[in-house]
């Protein structure tokens, strides 16, 4: 499994963020073809305290790395990529992982 992770700094407006963010640019990105799930979580805080140095979270995942490479070719995600830099430019870091599941003691 395959997954695109967006970490989002904190916005200067939480409320016109997440306005944008839950309303616009995640029903665009849940069109893109071959997500097979998308998942976005708040971040609260930080273990050291205070509310760290993230605000969201999303993970996009997809079956393999080919699928990834066909998403990202589509109308869609271009749609979503485009609507990230207009509204989030300056506060995602984006990055690429692969699941290891491997035993834990």
């Amino acid at each position: 499994m395959i997954k695109m992770i967006a970490l989002y700094k904190h916005p200067e407006n939480k409320e016109k963020f997440d306005e944008h963010y839950f309303n616009t640019h995640a029903p665009i990105t849940a069109k893109i073809p071959g997500l097979i799930k998308m998942d976005v979580t708040k971040i609260v805080g930080s273990p050291m305290g205070g509310e760290g140095k993230y605000y969201l979270m999303c993970e996009m995942y997809y079956e393999n790395h080919d699928a990834f490479k066909q998403a990202m070719k589509t109308d869609e995600a271009k749609a979503s990529g485009k609507d990230l830099m207009s509204f989030a430019g300056d506060l995602v870091t984006l990055m690429i992982g692969e699941e290891v599941n491997e035993p834990t003691a």
